[in-house]
């Protein structure tokens, strides 16, 4: 079977926890300087409940499939209910699931989100059978596809990230890839090898400025020395600062859009998978920037990372994009 695009990345079970007894306490032994606080020995009753799936290699299939192109997830699930529901809600949403594997050793991945009302969450997160998927339970010989979308890889999953890339360089199968602190530790000339082969590139300020020996403080400069090894699309995120895009001839900044938050979880994997869409359908960076953008605002109005997607021919508010000649 031939795809549109074929996913790669993790899969979990997302349990969120809202409630306004939750705290945070400011203190130089946590490594944000902020903490989430409970009181100890005490049981408390929380205001809010909710399940719903998560991963980077489903969530952005989600988005794939919502915007209505023919999709397959490659990934492991746990032999349990929660894996089981897992793939009944991909082919639900009507994805190729011949490429999940279960693992009847690990569980499935599971992620706790304490949410604080009105401000920031932590994640607690349990890497189960995702991080087992290995090389060896890849199918290479069935992966046919004109994209594939590399989400974070992780565990023995991100030693296959190499192989990935190599075949599908050498099918022509073209990749975009939003790599994880996993891939970003190979060595430096090992990994600008492998990225080299890869069509689009999303990385945030503080990867690239590490990727390229930069100064964090020094944007330009990041860009240049990008610029200067990697020749595709790169998409450069900055948080509350928006994102830059480069594609060798122009550079286009964008801010955030303003947006109702419910939920921040899975923003990051609506944006990527949105803006590959975006060029799938159209091949224009600055519509798959607007496509990308108007996706991860969406799926922030709802609690859950595969919620509030975008569908193929809806109408997104567009934000500003600013263009310009590189020089």
């Amino acid at each position: 079977m031939f795809f549109d695009v074929i996913t790669f990345g993790s899969s979990t079970w997302d349990i969120f926890i809202r409630d306004k007894e939750i705290s945070s306490s400011k203190s130089s032994s946590f490594l944000t300087n902020k903490g989430i606080c409970f009181s100890l020995g005490s049981k408390i009753d929380i205001d809010e409940l909710h399940f719903f799936s998560g991963g980077g290699g489903s969530n952005s299939a989600a988005t794939f499939l919502s915007l209505g192109f023919k999709t397959a997830y490659c990934g492991m699930v746990g032999d349990d209910p929660a894996g089981e529901e897992i793939i009944q809600e991909m082919k639900r949403k009507g994805a190729d699931t011949s490429f999940i594997i279960k693992n009847k050793k690990k569980p499935t991945n599971h992620s706790f989100v304490l949410s604080i009302p009105g401000k920031d969450r932590t994640i607690l997160t349990y890497r189960g059978a995702s991080d087992e998927f290995s090389l060896k339970e890849i199918p290479f010989g069935k992966l046919k596809s004109k994209w594939f979308y590399l989400a974070p890889l992780s565990g023995k999953t991100c030693y296959a990230f190499s192989k990935i890339v190599d075949f599908a360089h050498s099918r022509g199968i073209r990749v975009a890839a939003n790599p994880g602190t996993s891939q970003l530790s190979l060595p430096k000339n090992k990994l600008r090898n492998i990225l080299k082969k890869v069509d689009i590139l999303f990385l945030n300020k503080e990867e690239a400025s590490m990727l390229v020996g930069v100064s964090y403080n020094n944007e330009k400069e990041i860009l240049k020395k990008m610029a200067e090894f990697y020749s595709g699309t790169f998409v450069m995120t900055k948080g509350s600062k928006g994102l830059v895009v480069i594609d060798g001839k122009y550079s286009y900044t964008v801010g955030i859009a303003k947006s109702k938050v419910v939920d921040r979880t899975g923003a990051g994997d609506s944006f990527g998978s949105g803006l590959l869409a975006g060029i799938m359908l159209k091949n224009d960076i600055e519509y798959a920037i607007q496509l990308g953008s108007a996706n991860a605002s969406s799926c922030l109005r709802e609690w859950g990372a595969k919620n509030g997607l975008l569908k193929r021919g809806e109408r997104f508010k567009k934000i500003k994009i600013e263009k310009n000649e590189i020089n």
